[in-house]
């Protein structure tokens, strides 16, 4: 499939890339533009005619966006470091370990060498009737996330159920992360919880004219125990068809906090709710973990977006809950 035609613009400061991105918004007759930085989930978009922006922003060769540092406050990530960097960071293994480990799940090392944390953060939400080439979807007559007003996941429905994907923003979510986001107005920084609006078409709190710049992680997330477990076809390559992250601290061998995040099985990536209070004070063992397993499942929300079914995706939930929990308490 070939890409559709389109202007390049490779800007080398974050003031350059906004500037340009509104004096392209301001064009009226202007297709949408995109941003890309690896590349990995928009050329192949680009190629099925889901996206034909009259500008293509290429912004990898902003230096401020890449690297790990560590601040007074906790660790700053630029939003252009790449996955494999954050895979392979002896600093985060240490200290943000489910980061490390969501980050090492991601697609084949080929990939993670293109892609970056930002891009991971910004990922499409996918779905069976949604990711496929134009003649496909022509032929399903559209659906309401691209050029229809029809959910074929759920029919009669106005709302569009595309999952979430990414891997990495279930374990930021457990580290209490924060992003950073430049646009004309300036710099606007939120926690990444709420970034997401739960909504597949619409589905990321970012303006046209803004780019994710940064990712905060607190020093008060540091050094929880991390373990993240994903449900795929493939041994690599694959997106997560549910994902489990679980941070948790001990203190005296009980469990002084924890949060168990999800993704894959929703809109959004989501945390699970009142998972941190059952767990706290308390010994994990089997009965406590089949407890959480229970309540990720029951905030899982998975639809036929995906190979497997969702009577599946929820139970594998449950099962991988289970064992995050167990290994990372252990």
């Amino acid at each position: 499939m070939s890409l559709p035609q389109f202007k390049l613009l490779r800007p080398r400061t974050v003031q350059e890339a906004v500037a340009l991105l509104t004096n392209c918004r301001k064009n009226e007759g202007a297709r949408a533009t995109r941003v890309i930085a690896g590349g990995t989930d928009l050329i192949p978009s680009m190629q099925q005619k889901l996206f034909e922006p009259e500008y293509v922003l290429d912004i990898r060769h902003i230096a401020e966006l890449k690297g790990i540092r560590q601040t007074q406050t906790g660790t700053e990530i630029g939003a252009l470091t790449t996955l494999a960097e954050i895979e392979h960071s002896g600093f985060l293994r240490q200290h943000y370990s489910v980061l490390a480990e969501a980050g090492a799940t991601v697609a084949s090392p080929l990939l993670r060498n293109m892609g970056t944390i930002g891009g991971n953060i910004c990922l499409d939400t996918r779905c069976l009737w949604y990711n496929q080439s134009l003649t496909w979807r022509k032929g399903c007559g559209f659906c309401i996330k691209k050029d229809g007003d029809l959910c074929h996941v759920a029919p009669g429905g106005t709302k569009c159920w595309a999952a979430f994907s990414g891997d990495t923003p279930a374990a930021l979510l457990c580290l209490d992360a924060e992003v950073e986001i430049a646009g004309a107005a300036g710099f606007r920084r939120m926690p990444l919880q709420e970034f997401y609006t739960g909504e597949g078409d619409s589905y990321r709190n970012l303006r046209p004219d803004e780019i994710l710049t940064r990712v905060f992680l607190p020093a008060s997330s540091a050094d929880y125990r991390g373990v993240y477990r994903k449900l795929r076809i493939r041994g690599s390559i694959d997106y997560p068809l549910a994902g489990v992250a679980v941070a948790l601290k001990r203190s005296n061998g009980y469990v002084a906090d924890a949060r168990v995040a999800l993704t894959a099985v929703n809109p959004a990536p989501l945390l699970v709710k009142n998972a941190g209070e059952l767990l706290a004070g308390k010994v994990v063992d089997a009965t406590l973990a089949e407890a959480i397993g229970n309540l990720a499942a029951k905030t899982a929300k998975p639809l036929t977006t995906s190979a497997l079914t969702p009577e599946y995706r929820r139970e594998m939930i449950r099962v991988f809950t289970k064992r995050a929990v167990l290994a990372a308490f252990n």
